[in-house]
């Protein structure tokens, strides 16, 4: 065989070496992509397997997997869930196994807080209410009252807030099983709704704030969940809409007109104009109407066709328009009790024309003992 060239071998050489480290490099490569891929197939795999825990174990508890999935995916998405822990915490508290699903089942997010803040949370709520029923009972009705915030330093800055201003433990109470929303509410938020009230109360010449807030807020607890602009907007409506005097002013939002402070002011002078506009196509003065009104403040939280309605109906049997007036409770019932009572009255001899008609609005127990009445006096004659 014939030597090979120095030349010859250095390209040899050169090939080799170069082969040898492509080679070299392929091999780090392939090396390098399969840890990787390993890594990421065992955080998929690990994902994948604690989704299932979490499902199995929401399935054997007897929560709405679809229903919880559409109000809160996201939480389908967690790593680490705290579901067991939540059940065994709601057990200790009284709550039965149904009540639990359901509370998961309608605010999911509920299993990803942690035994501690679910602890501390309770104890703050335990501060206000007087037995842990009390507060499963408000969980089983308003789930997210309690679990919407993991933010127990602003639930306790807001307790104390509230008693600061002269809440008392029942107005708390009261706030609490009411419109638990109160105290998820940040601090600053309010604060500035007591501040809008002491203001109102001072422009309306009454000298004792906390005790007009205090009067305001038993009467209607869902106010410190409304915005100031909306109670604002409304406590000016009131007193254009009536031109009443500041006394007139506060006693009406102080008392049964404390609810109209909760509407958006644009339903409540739609629904206002309508309620005018309908009276006085029967004839009603501007005084009656206000009369009706002002006795009757549930009148301008109905939609219009519903008002409308109820009061077709009631002049179509009869009625007249003063007998509601002077007796306007009679639109809280329904207009299928209405049409019902009144055929049945009518079946007993009873003349809705010239007859009280206030057991048109009676408890049904009530109602149905005068009616048993009626029947036998009926059947005497």
């Amino acid at each position: 065989m014939a030597p090979r060239s120095p030349l010859y071998m250095r390209s040899t050489f050169l090939l080799s070496s170069r082969c040898g480290m492509i080679q070299l490099s392929i091999d780090i490569f392939k090396y390098t992509s399969s840890r990787l891929l390993s890594v990421k197939c065992n955080d998929a795999g690990h994902a994948s397997l604690e989704k299932e825990v979490l499902l199995r174990n929401l399935i054997t508890m007897g929560v709405d997997v679809d229903m919880a999935k559409k109000r809160q995916p996201g939480v389908f998405n967690r790593m680490v869930t705290n579901e067991q822990g939540l059940k065994r915490f709601l057990l200790s508290k009284g709550a039965n196994k149904e009540v639990i699903a359901s509370i998961i089942s309608r605010y999911p997010r509920a299993i990803t807080r942690s035994l501690e803040s679910l602890n501390t949370r309770w104890n703050l709520w335990r501060k206000i209410l007087s037995s842990d029923l009390e507060i499963v009972n408000i969980l089983e009705r308003s789930p997210e009252s309690f679990f919407r915030s993991n933010n127990n330093e602003n639930l306790e800055n807001n307790i104390k807030y509230l008693y600061s201003v002269g809440l008392t433990h029942k107005c708390l109470s009261r706030l609490l099983t009411n419109a638990p929303r109160t105290f998820s509410n940040s601090l600053d938020l309010n604060r500035q709704m007591i501040e809008l009230l002491h203001e109102v109360c001072l422009t309306l010449g009454h000298k004792d704030p906390a005790d007009f807030v205090r009067k305001i807020i038993f009467k209607n607890p869902f106010l410190l969940i409304q915005s100031t602009k909306r109670v604002k907007a409304n406590v000016e409506f009131l007193q254009s809409a009536f031109n009443l005097s500041n006394e007139e002013l506060l006693a009406l939002i102080g008392g049964p007109g404390s609810e109209i402070l909760d509407l958006s002011n644009y339903y409540a002078k739609r629904n206002y104009t309508n309620v005018k506009e309908k009276l006085f196509s029967l004839g009603c003065s501007e005084k009656q109407v206000q009369k009706f009104v002002l006795s009757f403040p549930s009148a301008i939280f109905m939609a219009e066709k519903k008002f409308n309605d109820k009061i077709d109906y009631l002049i179509q049997e009869k009625i007249s328009i003063l007998q509601i007036i002077e007796n306007p409770r009679v639109l809280d019932s329904s207009l299928t009790t209405l049409k019902s009572r009144i055929k049945e009255l009518i079946n007993s001899g009873y003349d809705l024309s010239t007859s009280n008609i206030t057991l048109l609005s009676w408890s049904l127990k009530r109602y149905k003992a005068k009616l048993k009445k009626l029947n036998e006096n009926e059947k005497d004659l």
